[in-house]
């Protein structure tokens, strides 16, 4: 087992763990606090996954704003202490019984689908393919109105490096008459 299988499953737990706190605890600040975690161990499968884009936002956008208003919110209330601001759970028996129903159905899909394995892509690093290189013309100086313009150059730097070479040599040639 590699360091990203270990991790992979560290971040999976977290986020299963943190889900499970805030389904099925009875203090909402408590739920509030494990929606936090939940985000993050999310952010941290999109990190593997090479989204870092993705997990930028799920941390900037759900566990920096929206957790962090509801938890405001939730604060904010008066009498979050009392029994009325819990979260109550209705219904224990039949919630379990329909959790178990879909973890089952889960893992029967899960065990009999045929998921086809490529270890040698697995982990490996990839090299962007490049643009052919073309032929190009050799650059030709001329005088525009602005002073010297290089035509048939593509890179604009280069094309500003003749230019000052240009306007050097034009400064030059008016100095010497």
């Amino acid at each position: 087992m590699s360091v990203f299988d270990v991790i992979f499953f560290a971040l999976s737990a977290l986020t299963l763990l943190s889900a499970f706190v805030v389904a099925g605890s009875r203090n909402i600040v408590y739920s509030g606090f494990a929606l936090i975690f939940a985000f993050l161990g999310v952010a941290g499968l999109y990190v593997q996954l090479s989204a870092d884009f993705l997990a930028a936002m799920q941390v900037l956008v759900y566990v920096g704003g929206i957790t962090v208003v509801i938890l405001f919110a939730v604060m904010l209330t008066r009498d979050i202490a009392s029994t009325a601001g819990t979260n109550p759970i209705l219904n224990r028996p039949a919630s379990l019984l329909a959790a178990a129903g879909v973890l089952v159905m889960s893992l029967v899909l899960i065990l009999d689908s045929d998921w086809p394995l490529r270890p040698e892509v697995a982990h490996e690093q990839r090299e962007l393919p490049r643009a052919p290189e073309r032929e190009r013309e050799p650059a030709r100086a001329g005088l525009g109105a602005g002073g010297p313009v290089v035509l048939g150059r593509d890179d604009p730097l280069e094309g500003a490096q003749a230019r000052a070479a240009g306007t050097a040599q034009a400064r030059a040639d008016e100095a010497a008459d």
